[in-house]
């Protein structure tokens, strides 16, 4: 299974669009969104795949309901501030990472096979022992905006420029 990751879309539409071709391209079959939506018209953009958002620190909590409402309408799913998921047989940890404490808990605590955050506008990918953490990047303020591929068979991951 080949999935897609992304973050920080910050309610970018144009920016998520050119993802949203990049992950067509790429034929993912699922896409997981690391937070900082902060947007109810992102999650329709992202309604093609089986999609999982976790919330980011920029996702206001005045905000939340609405995010929720309009990522349930989608027909997607929403975890709140972290999802445990289990994705082709692969434990797969997402969160937005904003919180280091339980950031570093999660990467360190060798009970995933993949944790993919946000936060830093930065895409990354490393190996702490067997789990492969991995930063897709952003969307709204990096140069250049990408996003992530991972294919959970090998548990190759590429960085895309959108």
């Amino acid at each position: 299974m080949r999935i897609g990751v992304i973050s920080d879309t910050h309610g970018h539409i144009a920016n998520t669009l050119a993802a949203v071709r990049m992950l067509e391209s790429l034929q993912v079959e699922q896409v997981l969104h690391c937070g900082d939506i902060c947007s109810p018209q992102i999650p329709r953009l992202l309604k093609a795949w089986p999609t999982h958002f976790v919330f980011g620190n920029c996702d206001h909590s005045e905000d939340l309901a609405e995010l929720r409402a309009a990522i349930a309408a989608a027909g997607l799913a929403c975890h709140e501030r972290f999802a445990a998921l289990e994705l082709a047989s692969r434990k797969i940890a997402l969160l937005h990472s904003d919180d280091a404490r339980r950031f570093r808990e999660v990467q360190t605590s060798g009970e995933y096979d993949l944790v993919c955050y946000g936060h830093t506008h930065v895409a990354e990918m490393h190996h702490e022992r067997k789990t492969l953490v991995l930063n897709p990047g952003a969307l709204y303020r990096a140069t250049p905006h990408s996003i992530a591929v991972v294919d959970l068979a090998t548990m190759e991951a590429l960085i895309v420029p959108v």
